[in-house]
């Protein structure tokens, strides 16, 4: 009879786990076309600075991290405080390493951390013509990801939260 117990209590327990991870995985792509959506905004309103304010490239880091909120606001204050303290070193060394410790780098794909990485090796040294080409371009790209992401959204949440509940009825019976 205990052993009936406990083989119920474990089944339900690890049917409970993998459900749970099944939903915190349809939760983290839901966070991951939200933080995309965060990251689109706040190049606008980059482009907008250099394009309109006629801001300098540390100024207009700072009027964007100081609008906007979240990591990709600190993102950008940092690179604004170092760009004004440490005069000489090229924005894209200062960028590069800037994204590598970026908390919010967590939340994106692999193909998401190169392209705003390589963004930075060509927004600090040319014209404004330029800058705003390649900021064109990455918003073009951050829109085409999150064009796919928000068609397939519906599905692989909830494939995402069946995959969980099914794999953890699967491994119940397997331990039964």
């Amino acid at each position: 009879m205990v052993s009936l117990f406990f083989k119920a209590a474990g089944c339900v327990l690890v049917v409970s786990g993998a459900s749970g991870y099944g939903f915190w995985m349809a939760s983290n792509y839901k966070e991951r076309l939200s933080f995309l959506e965060q990251l689109r905004q706040t190049f606008f309103l980059l482009k907008g600075q250099i394009l309109y304010a006629n801001a300098t490239l540390p100024e207009a880091f700072d009027v964007v991290g100081r609008r906007t909120e979240g990591p990709v606001s600190e993102l950008f204050l940092q690179v604004a405080e170092r760009m004004d303290k440490q005069q000489g070193e090229p924005f894209c060394q200062i960028w590069k390493e800037e994204t590598t410790r970026f908390s919010g780098a967590a939340l994106m794909a692999k193909a998401d951390r190169q392209s705003l990485e390589a963004l930075g090796e060509h927004l600090g040294f040319l014209d404004r013509d330029m800058q705003e080409r390649n900021l064109l371009l990455y918003l073009e790209q951050l829109d085409l990801a999150i064009e796919e992401m928000r068609s397939h959204q519906k599905e692989r949440c909830r494939l995402y939260g069946s995959l969980g509940v099914m794999g953890g009825l699967f491994l119940a019976v397997l331990l039964v």
